[in-house]
């Protein structure tokens, strides 16, 4: 006698996470028809909702089964569960049309081409071959396409191009990887490519295929092309052009800085940069961002001026079709096959997106625009990391790759936003436990970045559906940062001291909930300090509601405030007139001044005229870089402090002596003993490696104290300074040896671009104190 069936129960499941746009619904539709189970699927505003209905065993399973193997781009960051009354009522499983109504849930972000539209990509029997905008519920854009939620064609910027009949059938088809993917297009329904020539281009206007021969074959001849991307615009040329490289570099008046660049493959990349396997899974990640390389001293192929004086290459690997196709097919005609791929703006301006603002502003950049008709919703730059001995990431720039994922945070706050600070800006929005990073905007030093910091405020609230209740801010009274914060408030926003919020950031990061003090280590360029004078060396005992500062690098003056930055000569000898040592002539500093500009500096110091005093640890790195003959005038920001690294690299393995600082953190000593080695004729990278152990046995014994003192026990590293990989490793090996746990920066930028975070969480706290 056989058993009775079971009876069937229903079950409602409520999920939460990234989960639409990356192929949940019909992944849910085909879990279900494997157990065999009636009921429904559908995007609400806060999630996917889904009720099942069969025996008890199956629809355990599908509740198993349901977090443990998700879609490739989904997260799921929550699940509810709830018995309902069995309707016995058949009819299979169902998905549901969207759920318009009000809320948020989480949208993922651009990721790069999978395999398998890579695969069509290239297969000319495949209808999609050559289709530079191919993509599929797995890959593709979605932060950068999206206006609105919940995500659905009707709200991105693909709403302008109807489905053609083939596209509708697999955007209709719970079985096709592209069911319900917004972006889906093909030939037949767009977008479309198009070529706009330059004056003296020497090329026609062209569309499709024909663009695209004619762009790389502009790029093989050493002519600069601006390519449209997921989030904006790069400027494009053959890295190995010495000529193309260097007349780009003119053109936008980036100085000395470092370019990026794409290479063709892995193959490419090996030719120019060494690779471990933590960075070879970075680089070809879904992410897919520019990963911080060891640049090789031969560099294959490479013009001299891709990256002038460092010894690292910031390389990507193709993220769209477009890109794929802009190295060509295999019988394409060769072309570069290692691009220079910078953003497509003039030095200091936000990255164009729209089609006609880039043919006026890059205007006189560019030979040509590679262009296409489907417009960007959101700028979003590069994303930009390094990858650590250990294996782990210190992201440097969180942009496209990575917005708009969440961050859990670990106490609850009030809706919000934090403006950040007015260099490398990001916006930050946080409602309960999740704060949402806006893409890198840049520094805020005009209408055109203030404009583009709106644009993304209200990107990020029509996304996730938060309206802040309050707006927190640096407490500089000069950023343009926190005066447009004052503005969005409509009163004074919640000011929030500069490195407080960089500590909170890294307390936030690693899921402290502040009940603990920190002893944190906040060592930046500049930053506005409570006694009005510039900080940025600073050992703070820290948790969210407030600081104490537990010590300090000692002040030197800063000649000519921020302009002098430019000048780490005229910063050496204002650190030396500051510890009492002598403008000898022998010294490099003072042979890189002029007599006028000498005598000139040094009435300005004895007279403390146009000069405010500073604590920056980043200032002090310019002043020794100067000091032993590294790098006395600087073309792009915190030039001067990236060459002393790289000098210091060279000689890291090969001298492990140092030097002592005295006091808190008094580089008198230091500075004697640099003068006294370089007289000897000790290598500028010697010197180098010596200061950087110097600076990091200082932030350890300061430590040891603080743990004397206070019995605490856990250290935070942050501000811009701890982007120095030899800094930050050895400041973390001592630490850690000493037995203390050490917090260090992941998706979380180290410099301003994390700033955000921590003024999100310091604001929320100082309200609760009220």
């Amino acid at each position: 006698m056989t058993a009775p069936a079971a009876r069937a129960v229903r079950r409602r499941v409520t999920v939460r996470g990234t989960v639409q746009g990356v192929g949940f619904r019909p992944f849910v539709h085909r879990l279900a028809t494997e157990f065999a189970l009636a009921g429904f699927v559908g995007n609400t505003a806060s999630g996917v909702l889904i009720e099942v209905e069969g025996p008890p065993d199956g629809v355990d399973a599908f509740c198993d089964r349901l977090a443990e193997r998700p879609p490739p781009l989904a997260t799921v960051t929550g699940m509810g569960f709830e018995d309902l009354p069995a309707t016995g009522a058949g009819g299979g499983f169902a998905i549901r049309s969207t759920d318009r109504s009000p809320g948020s849930t989480l949208l993922p972000p651009d990721t790069a081409t999978c395999p398998d539209c890579l695969r069509e990509l290239g297969d000319p029997a495949d209808r999609r071959y050559r289709h530079p905008f191919v993509t599929c519920t797995h890959c593709g854009p979605r932060f950068t396409i999206a206006t609105g939620m919940p995500y659905d064609r009707a709200v991105t910027t693909m709403s302008g191009f109807p489905m053609c009949a083939g596209c509708a059938r697999e955007y209709g088809d719970p079985r096709d990887r592209r069911f319900h993917a917004q972006p889906v297009a093909c030939p037949d329904c767009g977008p479309r490519l198009r070529l706009v020539p330059g004056p003296g281009s020497g090329v026609r206007p062209a569309r499709d295929a024909e663009a695209l021969a004619a762009a790389r074959a502009l790029l093989a001849a050493g002519r600069i092309v601006a390519v449209k991307g997921l989030g904006g615009y790069h400027l494009a040329c053959d890295a190995g052009d010495a000529r193309a490289v260097d007349t780009l570099r003119t053109r936008k008046a980036r100085g000395g800085k470092p370019f990026a660049v794409m290479c063709a493959d892995l193959d490419d990349v090996r030719r120019v940069a060494r690779l471990s396997s933590p960075e070879r899974a970075a680089l070809t990640g879904a992410r897919r961002p520019i990963v911080l390389l060891r640049r090789r001293p031969e560099a294959n192929g490479l013009a001299p001026g891709v990256c002038p004086g460092s010894p690292h290459l910031g390389v990507m690997l193709p993220y769209t079709p477009l890109h794929t196709l802009l190295f060509g097919l295999p019988g394409d005609p060769p072309g570069p096959r290692v691009l220079v791929m910078t953003s497509g703006n003039r030095s200091g301006e936000p990255i164009v997106t729209d089609d006609d603002e880039a043919l006026d502003r890059l205007a006189g950049l560019a030979d040509a625009w590679l262009a296409h008709d489907r417009p960007i919703a959101s700028p979003c730059d590069d994303s930009l990391l390094r990858v650590r001995p250990d294996g782990t990431a210190q992201v440097l720039r969180r942009s496209r790759g990575f917005v708009p994922r969440p961050l859990r945070l670990p106490v609850p706050v009030r809706p919000a936003l934090a403006v950040g600070g007015d260099l490398k800006n990001a916006l930050c929005l946080g409602a309960g436990e999740q704060a949402w990073f806006g893409p890198h905007i840049g520094d805020m030093g005009d209408l055109a970045t203030l404009e583009a910091a709106r644009r993304a405020d209200a990107h990020l609230r029509a996304l996730t559906g938060v309206s802040p209740e309050l707006v927190a801010a640096d407490r500089h009274p000069g950023y343009h940062s926190t005066r447009w914060a004052a503005r969005l408030a409509g009163h004074s926003p919640v000011l929030v001291q500069h490195h407080h919020a960089h500590l909170a950031s890294a307390m936030a990061e690693h899921g402290l909930d502040g009940t603990t003090p920190v002893i944190g280590v906040a060592f930046d360029g500049t930053g506005y300090g409570d006694d009005g004078t510039v900080w940025g060396g600073e050992i703070l005992l820290a948790d969210y509601t407030g600081f104490r500062r537990y010590a300090r690098l000692s002040p030197a003056p800063l000649p000519g405030g921020d302009a002098g930055v430019a000048n780490p000569c005229r910063l050496a000898l204002a650190r030396l007139r500051a510890a009492g040592l002598p403008w000898d002539a022998d010294l490099p500093c003072v042979t890189a001044c002029a007599p006028d500009e000498l005598a000139l500096l040094g009435q300005q110091l004895s007279g403390a005229l146009a000069c405010v005093a500073t604590s920056s640890m980043g200032r002090l790195f310019d002043a020794v870089s100067s000091l032993v003959g590294v790098c006395h005038r600087t073309g792009y920001e915190a030039q001067a402090a990236l060459e002393l690294e790289a000098a210091a690299a060279v000689a890291w393995d090969a001298d492990g002596w140092t030097y002592s600082f005295t006091g808190d953190l008094d580089p008198a000593p230091v500075l004697g003993a640099l003068i006294a080695d370089l007289r000897r004729g000790t290598p500028a990278a010697v010197l180098a490696a010596r200061f950087h152990r110097a600076v990091a046995g200082a932030v350890a014994g300061i430590c040891r104290r603080a743990r004397q003192d206070t019995g605490l026990a856990t250290v935070a590293l942050s501000g811009g300074v701890f982007a120095n990989a030899l800094l930050e490793e050895e400041c973390a090996r001592l630490l850690s040896e000493d037995g203390f746990a050490v917090l260090r920066h992941g998706e979380v930028p180290p410099n301003d671009g994390g700033l955000a975070l921590g003024q999100l969480v310091v604001a929320a706290h100082l309200r609760q104190e009220e």
